[in-house]
């Protein structure tokens, strides 16, 4: 730092429990970045938040010693927690805050009550229509909240909450979904099926999918699949594949999701608020099966909004047959007017700055004046592993980005979409 200049102000994000916390919560590192902040990002020992951390340079990263809270599992939920704000506050004792954002989950709560404790500015941000326990809490004590759906502004319980969307990062905007396809190895003039169920895969989605494919493809013959199947899944799903020669790309996991994205003609998805963000920045038309497990099944009321304003099909696991996915998937694969339909309504749901409005707003907070919006190059350098004879680099896939505003997308009557250098993470203690 040179004589008389000003440090660099410092930001913590808390963002572990699922992928569907890292991704936003990276995105508002990459924006914060941008403006000139030192960002740590905080995440939980979980082994998929573990793995998405260990592809990222150019951030500090640290874990927390914090778990969920699991039926029957009080005692390991309040050591863990207490641990966590233990830790939480010797990191901030060490490097103190000026402001600390915690994007949900398990791993947020120890992080907001330490940063309050250090003197920083606090936020949260909620991606799903019902907030969780977490956020619920936490609104009650931070400075402001930001959410993804205006649905749950009023289910929290803090005077200041913004409408911002879900941060997704710059690589997600619309591509060419021939030179995505060429760079996974599939035939770039053939459709593509994506199926996935989030950073770890969904066995229900496999299994069903499983069920319908002779349906699927005696109705959609050159159709190409690309599998996000979970690492419990992939041998069983490739089978599955092999045994009726599809032409199929069968994956574990895949953290190039923009250029999954990019090659899909149309999904099938799980109805994660990350997931679905991602989907409406790449407007990908999808039938979304919510888990059903979900924490006060906020996946169906997710997927629901999407479904009521024309923006996707929702599909409920319990009443799903291989009938059903298929006529679902026939009217976004076969009928150009309907996918374009679902396109624009996607358009709606997609907040192209989610991550610098948020970033900006902090920054005020602190009293920095945030510098002009990012252009869509992301400062952070994410390794991939490649997979045999197909290239992954994704730096030569050509794309647009559209200038939409986010707008807080209605009911439309009559539009339903559809009728039925790397760091590992360090842990601190």
């Amino acid at each position: 730092m040179t004589p008389g200049a000003q440090p660099l102000p410092q930001v913590a994000i808390a963002c572990g429990g699922t992928g569907g916390h890292f991704f936003p919560g990276l995105a508002v590192a990459e924006a914060l970045l941008f403006c000139g902040c030192r960002v740590t990002l905080l995440v939980s020992p979980k082994e998929v938040d573990q793995h998405l951390a260990s592809m990222v340079s150019g951030l500090d990263i640290r874990t927390l010693p914090a778990v969920g809270l699991q039926r029957g599992g009080k005692l390991a939920f309040f050591r863990g927690f207490t641990c966590s704000y233990r830790a939480a506050r010797t990191l901030f004792r060490s490097r103190p805050p000026q402001a600390v954002l915690a994007m949900g989950g398990f791993t947020s709560a120890p992080p907001i009550l330490a940063g309050r404790r250090a003197g920083a500015r606090t936020f949260i941000h909620e991606s799903n229509t019902i907030p969780g326990r977490a956020n619920r809490w936490l609104s009650w004590v931070v400075d402001q909240a930001f959410v993804g759906f205006p649905s749950a502004s009023g289910r929290l319980h803090g005077r200041r909450v913004a409408v911002s969307g879900t941060p997704v990062r710059p690589q997600f905007r619309i591509s060419d979904p021939a030179s995505c396809r060429t760079a996974l190895g599939l035939d770039p003039s053939r459709s593509v099926l994506l199926i996935m169920g989030g950073s770890q895969g969904a066995s229900a989605v496999n299994e069903l999918v499983i069920r319908s494919l002779p349906v699927l493809a005696n109705r959609a013959p050159n159709l190409q699949w690309l599998h996000l199947a979970g690492p419990g899944d992939v041998e069983k799903v490739t089978r599955a594949y092999a045994a009726l020669a599809l032409r199929a790309v069968v994956h574990p996991f895949f953290p190039r999701m923009e250029l999954a994205l990019g090659a899909a003609t149309a999904a099938v998805s799980r109805a994660g608020a990350s997931s679905l963000a991602e989907l409406a920045a790449m407007r990908v038309p999808a039938v979304l099966v919510p888990y059903p497990a979900a924490t006060d099944n906020h996946q169906f009321h997710n997927a629901r909004a999407f479904e009521a304003t024309g923006a996707g099909c929702l599909l409920e696991q319990k009443s799903a047959t291989p009938e059903t996915l298929a006529n679902l998937l026939g009217d976004l694969l076969e009928k150009p007017v309907m996918r374009e339909q679902v396109q624009r309504s996607l358009a709606q749901w997609h907040a192209p700055q989610a991550a610098e409005r948020i970033a900006e707003t902090m920054l005020q907070a602190i009293g920095i004046q945030a510098p002009a919006l990012r252009s869509a190059e992301s400062p952070l350098a994410v390794s991939l592993d490649s997979p045999a004879g197909t290239s992954r680099s994704g730096s030569n896939v050509p794309g647009v980005s559209l200038d939409c505003r986010f707008q807080i997308p209605q009911a439309i009557p009559g539009t339903r979409g559809c009728s039925a250098s790397r760091r590992e993470p360090e842990v601190v203690t």
